[in-house]
């Protein structure tokens, strides 16, 4: 059953994983519109339920193993869904285990460091997950739509030169190759949101007042670099999909369907770490049973020794009483 149902979530996001070594142009290639085939919204609440447990399962594995880390980097446009993503999607995991990090407009202090000085400061421990919600590939996409954010990073002359963003690529290859064989694995959500979608969205946000906050003039403005930025994702997605940390284009036109997916992402990843409890000593297992005796005596009269021994096999008796009718 669990081998069915990995190969299920594997089945599912490979429509969505980008191939490492291809060459991406998003409008040809990714359809934000897109969902499975054999899903509704009405049985989408049911499987992202069944997921979010899943993950709720595996993230306090992953604690208690306290061996690998995983870095989720969520990247889109404004309106993208990455705050309901993470919102939905997380919903029913340890928040002591997860750590979510925005990322606005470098500080002075950030820009007197390198551009991956501020991204490295918050990366997960050992047993976490870290989402970062926009990550470092916007010094590859924003700054590169807006080349004038380039010269505030106080670069020498040199590396201002010649080919700017491909020596970037290969440094953030890098950086994640450097993470992955550390045990921190990488899992990489592009939300592909479709112009005339995002339009809807800001328009909502304005008509409710409840969503005004969420919305700026300048988030209208940049719609206006729109072809830009299709033209920076492709390239980002061409040249930092790789095999230890590939992309993976979540259509977002959907918000349901894209939780789904964001999820079964996580979860596949999880699912390939495959955490496990750490297991005792026996010293440490004779130990545990002295402890055991001890609280056992310590039992009110007329109270059962061990509540949670008897309250399992108080369960496991209805069970087979079930079956036998």
């Amino acid at each position: 059953m669990a081998d069915l149902r990995v190969e299920r979530i594997a089945e599912f996001i490979e429509p969505l994983r980008v191939q490492p070594g291809s060459r991406v142009r998003l409008a040809r290639d990714f359809d934000p519109g897109y969902k499975a085939d054999f899903l509704n919204k009405k049985d989408g609440r049911e499987l992202l339920a069944a997921g979010v447990e899943l993950l709720a399962d595996y993230q306090r594995r992953l604690a208690a193993q306290n061996t690998y880390g995983v870095l989720v980097c969520l990247q889109a446009l404004d309106a993208g869904g990455k705050d309901g993503t993470i919102r939905h999607v997380m919903s029913g995991v340890n928040p002591q285990g997860v750590k979510v990090s925005g990322f606005k407009v470098p500080s002075a202090e950030e820009l007197d460091h390198d551009y991956l000085w501020r991204y490295a400061c918050r990366l997960p421990s050992r047993g976490d997950i870290g989402i970062f919600n926009r990550s470092h590939y916007e010094e590859v996409l924003v700054v590169r739509v807006h080349p004038e954010h380039l010269q505030r990073q106080q670069l020498p002359d040199s590396a201002r030169q010649g080919h700017v963003w491909a020596r970037r690529f290969r440094e953030i290859n890098d950086w994640e190759r450097y993470l992955s064989d550390n045990g921190f694995k990488v899992v990489k959500l592009f939300l592909n949101l479709s112009k005339e979608e995002q339009r809807t969205r800001f328009l909502r946000r304005i008509d409710r007042p409840d969503r005004n906050w969420k919305f700026s003039a300048a988030d209208a403005r940049e719609r206006r670099y729109w072809d830009d930025y299709q033209r920076a994702f492709s390239k980002m997605l061409s040249a930092t999909s790789t095999e230890w940390a590939p992309w993976y284009v979540i259509p977002a036109d959907r918000k349901w369907f894209a939780r789904i997916a964001a999820a079964a992402v996580l979860a596949h990843t999880l699912i390939e770490i495959d955490p496990q409890y750490p297991t005792v000593s026996e010293e440490r297992r004779s130990d545990l049973l002295v402890a055991r005796s001890e609280l056992e005596a310590e039992a009110p009269e007329g109270a059962p020794a061990d509540p949670y021994a008897a309250a399992a096999a108080e369960k496991k008796r209805r069970k087979k009483k079930r079956r036998k009718k």
